[in-house]
């Protein structure tokens, strides 16, 4: 979000107006959290059966739906947008045939990267500009790096775009270490974070278009700062991405083990320290 959309919503999250989310994803997630704070009434219009659910799954995203409906959202899920209908109050939204009216409405539904210069190029595009684990481009000589870059992952095993800063961040580094001749891989381990009402979180690692077949949660989850655990996703032996929930200790352990091939039944045992694993 730039700043000037940035000042304009924090200026209209004034105490007792209603603001309209559409999309359950992080950024809606986060924004609800900052407006419920300022004591807005929020309403979120999500079409998956739960916020979060491609990425976290039935489970852990039903923790972060329970948490903000404790705080007072009006979190509606599995719903159809017919329509959005702009009025002299704010807006109109046609959820499932029934009408939502609010003040404002904020849309976050993902974002589509910008590829026309790539395409001009002659470069290779596939959901973003398509280049080796090197960020090397089908162009000999070219590189490409952020948001836009749909990248070889050594580690986690398929290409991967990403958008969030630290990955342009290491990507930064990367291509200038291949300019340098150093021959570099981009192999850091994706990464993000999120505060939200008293829960805080750090994720690493992605699934991918595999996905995950088992999630293994280890502490204790639920109340209104979250609990406090960790949370893996697994295919197969493969550990393709974990979290901790308000356990700033647990970092460390869960980039270490975000990766590798484990024994799911070691860790779901909570008596078998990740160290161990």
């Amino acid at each position: 979000m730039v700043s000037c959309d940035r000042e304009r919503l924090r200026a209209a999250l004034t105490d007792g107006s209603r603001l309209g989310i559409v999309g359950g994803g992080w950024i809606g997630l986060e924004i609800a959290s900052a407006a419920r704070k300022h004591g807005v009434e929020v309403v979120i219009l999500e079409m998956a059966p739960q916020p979060l659910h491609a990425v976290l799954g039935d489970e852990v995203a039903a923790l972060f739906a329970d948490l903000h409906r404790a705080h007072g959202v009006d979190l509606r899920t599995g719903v159809t947008l017919g329509g959005i209908r702009g009025t002299a109050s704010g807006a109109e939204v046609d959820a499932d045939g029934d009408t939502v009216a609010v003040d404002r409405l904020l849309v976050g539904i993902g974002a589509v990267p910008d590829v026309h210069l790539a395409e001009s190029a002659g470069i290779t595009v596939e959901n973003g500009v398509r280049t080796d684990a090197r960020l090397r481009t089908s162009v000999d000589g070219v590189y490409a790096a952020g948001d836009v870059a749909n990248a070889d992952h050594p580690v986690l095993g398929h290409p991967l775009r990403v958008e969030h800063w630290d990955t342009a961040i290491q990507h930064g580094k990367v291509v200038a270490a291949n300019l340098l001749g150093k021959e570099t891989e981009h192999d850091a381990l994706p990464y993000f974070f999120t505060d939200q009402y008293d829960l805080g979180l750090e994720y690493v690692g992605n699934p991918g278009p595999e996905g995950f077949d088992r999630v293994v949660v280890r502490g204790t989850t639920g109340g209104d700062d979250g609990g406090q655990f960790t949370a893996w996703w697994l295919r197969g032996p493969k550990v393709v991405a974990g979290m901790h929930v308000n356990d700033w200790d647990a970092i460390d352990q869960v980039r270490r083990v975000v990766g590798s091939e484990v024994d799911a039944d070691r860790l779901a045992d909570e008596s078998v320290d990740l160290a161990d694993l």
